[in-house]
């Protein structure tokens, strides 16, 4: 893919990860981790796949106050005005405006990639390809353009889109509509339906679309910094970001936006794509060993165990017998050994019940 100025990427950092507990921890979240021994962080994996594709001048990494270390950390030579660090939580939505306004103010025609941190990405020519595909037809139409991936099981975990009309390019569709989290019956029947595909949580847009679809949801926040000082420093900027920030809704970008504007389309891709946000995601998207089991970067004796999801530290051997069905995951602290099924509110709620009865130190 030939390197456009023009083509910014906005890297979503912020995310606690609870889902993967307790391997994914409050101080230290699964976007900073080198879950799978590869000798490289998820985030440190999603900046290497995109300073192959745009000027890394070009990328920008949203975070929160209690991460901007760890992103200096694992990418020492990133330009440290490019991290944009939420004054508080208020999600994604609020932080991509920033980084929107921030883009916009260097360059009113940029196209602009939103991606998450911590997502898999198994084909990346693919990946390429589709960005080049996408990049060019959002430059071109004001549209915000999702792109989905065919769904390979029933997976409750994500989010669904719906295929509506086929647009002026192939593979591109106008979205009818989004479905977040469904039972698993409801994804059972979305996968076999063939109308549904998974939102990867990238899209592509333009900065003028996208500053017209936060004006038309948001309130005037940040969008009055240029009116007010049209010259404003870069520390002006902060200063005023971080009085005016707290006034923002705490809303997704998925919901605020792309859920809620009328021209939002989806893209058909297919580069391999796992979002590694549950254990039950983690045990799906990668090879199975003998007995359907998969460990994770992890030294164990299994017999007799089948279907199991195990990852260990590195100083520890797991000898397992007879288990069938479970995630088995150490770190620190704490050990979770529960049934694999579709195990995200399982988690959750074990993080909620353990971090009331034993507090912060244990999530």
């Amino acid at each position: 893919m030939e390197i456009n100025k023009k083509n910014y990427c906005v890297i979503l950092a912020g995310g606690r990860g609870r889902r993967l507990w307790p391997c994914s921890r409050e101080l230290y979240p699964k976007q900073f981790l080198d879950f799978f021994g590869t000798g490289r962080t998820l985030l440190q994996t999603t900046y290497d796949r995109f300073v192959k594709l745009l000027p890394k001048d070009n990328i920008y990494i949203c975070t929160c106050k209690d991460y901007v270390e760890l992103v200096k950390e694992q990418l020492p030579c990133f330009d440290e005005r490019k991290i944009l660090v939420e004054p508080l939580n208020r999600n994604t939505a609020p932080s991509v405006a920033w980084a929107n306004m921030r883009i916009k103010r260097i360059d009113p025609d940029a196209n602009i990639i939103v991606t998450p941190s911590d997502h898999l990405v198994l084909n990346e020519e693919s990946f390429s390809h589709s960005v080049e595909v996408g990049i060019s037809y959002a430059s071109e139409n004001d549209v915000l353009l999702v792109m989905g991936v065919k769904p390979t099981r029933p997976e409750p975990g994500y989010g669904y889109i719906q295929l509506g009309d086929l647009s002026c390019k192939p593979e591109v569709f106008r979205v009818k509509s989004f479905t977040e989290k469904p039972d698993r019956e409801f994804a059972k029947m979305f996968m076999e339906s063939g109308e549904f595909y998974w939102n990867t949580g990238v899209f592509i847009t333009n900065s003028r679309y996208l500053t017209q679809s936060f004006e038309d949801i948001f309130p005037s926040v940040l969008r009055n910094l240029k009116f007010e000082n049209p010259n404003y420093s870069y520390e002006e900027e902060l200063e005023y970001v971080a009085q005016n920030y707290p006034r923002y809704p705490n809303l997704s970008i998925d919901y605020a936006i792309l859920e809620q504007s009328k021209n939002v389309f989806v893209m058909k891709c297919d580069f391999g794509w796992a979002d590694l946000g549950t254990w039950h995601a983690i045990y799906e998207c990668m090879s199975k060993g003998e007995g359907d089991n998969v460990v994770v970067n992890s030294n164990v004796m299994l017999e007799d165990s089948h279907n199991n999801v195990i990852k260990l530290p590195k100083d520890r051997l797991g000898v397992i017998n007879g288990l069938d069905g479970y995630i088995v995951a150490e770190e620190g602290n704490v050990l979770l050994i529960c049934k694999k099924g579709d195990s995200s509110a399982m988690v959750r709620k074990y993080v909620n019940e353990v971090q009331m009865k034993y507090g912060d130190e244990f999530v």
